[in-house]
């Protein structure tokens, strides 16, 4: 069974640019921040999706977070544009410590679609 989602090329592109605009504008989120190798890294923590539109999943999370989004409404649809996508489920969650090996997974049903009762969670 598949699962992990394909993302389009056009949101490939369109999220490419929303990850540099934000490295631009948050202090410390670029390349060439002058942080040396023995500095202590930032600790990042996951952030609260549920209820929320995918595309705020890929605005609000690093861009070399790992991300496995996959529809949880039992029709296994590929989710091509994040726009159109709202989130039911996430692991880990909200809260949760985040590093380089961190996989976030993501359960998504179309927007305007009920959450599947056994996935629904509330939001805090």
């Amino acid at each position: 069974m598949k699962r992990a989602a394909a993302v389009g090329a056009g949101a490939l592109l369109a999220l490419a640019a929303v990850a540099v605009s934000s490295a631009e504008e948050t202090p410390g989120a670029g390349a060439g921040t002058g942080a040396r190798a023995g500095d202590e890294p930032e600790r990042r923590t996951v952030p609260d999706f549920l209820g929320l539109g995918l595309w705020r999943v890929f605005t609000r999370l690093d861009r070399r977070t790992r991300l496995d989004v996959h529809d949880v409404s039992g029709r296994d649809r590929q989710v091509l544009w994040p726009s159109r996508w709202q989130v039911c489920t996430q692991y880990p969650e909200a809260g949760a410590d985040l590093d380089r090996r961190t996989t976030v997974m993501i359960g998504v049903v179309r927007r305007g679609e009920t959450c599947p009762p056994r996935v629904r969670t509330a939001r805090r």
